[in-house]
């Protein structure tokens, strides 16, 4: 199954939790904190200004982003997966290599 986020929405894989700190401390499933990164999967077209005008989203597909704690409340489960939809403004930035 497919979806297609609407306006300037983006679909979001998060990033798998961290099972030891840099230490080598090996982490409860408790105690693990969900990562605030992730990869987009999906891309709306865009915002719709007043004026009728469409401003495109400046991510794309494939984009490792960073976005806050308690950003994208929208989790929804699709084939069995845990995605969450966000808009592009809840995002902080876009990772780079």
């Amino acid at each position: 199954m497919n979806i297609r986020p609407l306006h300037d929405r983006v679909v979001i894989r998060r990033s798998e939790e961290e099972k030891t700190t840099a230490s080598g401390i090996v982490l409860p499933g408790s105690a693990a904190e969900k990562p605030n990164q992730g990869v987009i999967l999906a891309v709306g077209p865009g915002r719709v200004l007043d004026n009728g005008e469409v401003q495109a989203v400046s991510l794309k597909t494939g984009d490792t982003v960073l976005f806050g704690q308690y950003s994208g409340s929208n989790a929804v489960k699709i084939d069995g997966e845990e995605l969450l939809i966000m808009n592009e403004s809840e995002i902080f930035g876009v990772l780079e290599s």
